[in-house]
């Protein structure tokens, strides 16, 4: 009687340990139940490489769309020098080049690639050139600029180096204009105030 009341147990942990497993395997092929929506996208970084931004889930995100020839490129001087200060706070800056403001960012990623380091030494994350704006719009920025999915900061890109600021649970904190200065002290409080917020 005891035996068999035993192994009834040992049965029944088996199966739950089955059915705990195959969870843990559905979530982790849909990229995880709780990734946020804005980082449930996949891209390319500038080398070809596929980027899943499920990565980047805990972190706090800051998306720029950058450009090599703009008034603002001098932009990315003050964006590597927060990447240096709080990456290891969880700080992720994320480079997104696309050529549809002035056609100010007309290279090939490997010459986009080669203009960030030589330039300002860039090694924060970069994706690969994508359209932000208009036909061709990749989905990431179709979801940060609809009101269906970014009630709060909708709206078109309006120009290079706009700026998303994305906390760890994925919550989509703020968007700053073009000539909002990454430098500032304003600005380098609310990435203080992002990374503190668990």
């Amino acid at each position: 009687m005891y035996h068999r009341n035993y192994l009834g147990i040992a049965v029944l942990v088996v199966v739950l340990l089955a059915l705990a497993v195959t969870e843990a395997s559905q979530n982790k092929s849909q990229g995880g139940s709780k990734v946020p929506p804005v980082l449930n996208f996949k891209m390319t970084s500038l080398d070809g490489k596929e980027v899943d931004l499920a990565k980047y889930q805990g972190k706090v995100v800051l998306l720029v769309n950058v450009a090599s020839a703009c008034g603002y490129t001098d932009q990315y001087k003050p964006l590597q020098t927060l990447h240096e200060k709080y990456a290891k706070e969880g700080l992720a800056i994320i480079g997104v080049p696309s050529n549809e403001f002035g056609g100010q960012e007309p290279g090939t990623n490997s010459e986009i690639a080669e203009f960030c380091k030589k330039n300002y030494g860039v090694t924060f994350d970069m994706l690969a050139k994508v359209v932000i704006k208009g036909n061709g719009q990749v989905p990431l920025y179709k979801f940060l600029t609809e009101k269906t999915t970014n009630p709060k900061f909708a709206g078109p890109i309006r120009w290079n180096f706009e700026k998303f600021l994305i906390g760890r649970d994925g919550t989509i904190l703020n968007r700053f204009a073009s000539d909002v200065d990454p430098s500032s002290e304003e600005f380098d409080k609310m990435i203080r105030e992002a990374l503190k917020k668990r």
